[in-house]
């Protein structure tokens, strides 16, 4: 079966928004990307406004990874146009891709801790694009940035922890360092790599509940690849799904049915 690529329509008679009315977090127009002769994308739209929580789904290899990273600068598109925060990703030069990224979180399947370090002072790395010399230890940081990690890990659920190593944590709770590190970046727009793919059950529903809270919470835009259908689900705004380097699915999760998205998958089984 083939999914049709399905968007929401605008309701009958509403005025279309203005672009001050909402801000636009990433917006991608006939984006393609190729490896050699491999076509990961193919010539996607995408447009997704600040505050939104968009769960990228679909198969492995589909080309949802390497969406992520042409939004993030680690990649320059083949052909087309992008727009992340108003900045062009690729046309910026070293310094203003750096700026560019210290604007937008990244939260890693592998968590991308340092784990000899406790939670305290891996949070209080994603300050560091602030700081202009590097740091070595807690005490080295400024009393304020000591004091906005703390609140940041006890908005996560890990005071107690802040002084534990990482890499005696567990994995859920090492990827709630990891988005109390983003909290501390201040982050306008996150990017989440299948961030509880490797966790079990419970411990994906509590790290993907913590993204979805913060991100109401703080009006940032999330942006997070998931395979697991229920969990899209369950706290998404919009599903996009991805298949052969195609968007064939686009519409707010309130009108979109599990059948949909399982469909997805199924079809690439098929191919």
């Amino acid at each position: 079966m083939t999914v049709p690529l399905m968007r929401s329509p605008a309701k009958p008679g509403a005025p279309a928004p203005s672009a001050d009315a909402r801000r636009v977090s990433v917006a991608l127009h006939d984006v393609s990307m190729h490896f050699g002769e491999k076509t990961v994308l193919k010539g996607v739209e995408l447009e997704v406004v600040a505050g939104q929580f968009v769960a990228l789904v679909g198969p492995s290899g589909a080309g949802k990874s390497t969406l992520l990273r042409l939004i993030n600068g680690s990649h320059k598109p083949s052909s087309g146009s992008l727009a992340v925060l108003g900045v062009d990703p690729a046309t910026c030069g070293r310094g203003a891709l750096q700026r560019l990224r210290t604007r937008v979180g990244f939260v890693f399947q592998q968590f991308g801790l340092v784990g000899r370090l406790s939670a305290m002072e891996n949070v209080l790395m994603g300050a560091l694009g602030s700081l202009r010399l590097p740091r070595y230890g807690i005490a080295s940081y400024p009393r304020e940035l000591r004091e906005r990690a703390v609140a940041h890990l006890e908005r996560v659920g890990l005071l107690d922890q802040r002084y534990q190593r990482c890499d005696t944590l567990s994995g859920g709770q090492q990827q709630r360092v990891a988005i109390a590190r983003t909290l501390m970046q201040e982050a306008e727009l996150v990017l989440a790599d299948e961030p509880v793919a490797s966790l079990d059950p419970n411990a994906s529903v509590s790290v993907l509940q913590t993204l979805k809270k913060l991100s109401a919470e703080d009006g940032f835009t999330v942006i997070c690849s998931l395979h697991q259908v229920e969990l899209a689900m369950a706290v998404s705004d919009r599903v996009v799904a991805v298949r052969d380097g195609s968007f064939v699915l686009d519409a707010p999760t309130a009108d979109t049915a599990e059948a949909q998205i399982r469909a997805v998958y199924a079809q690439a089984e098929q191919d």
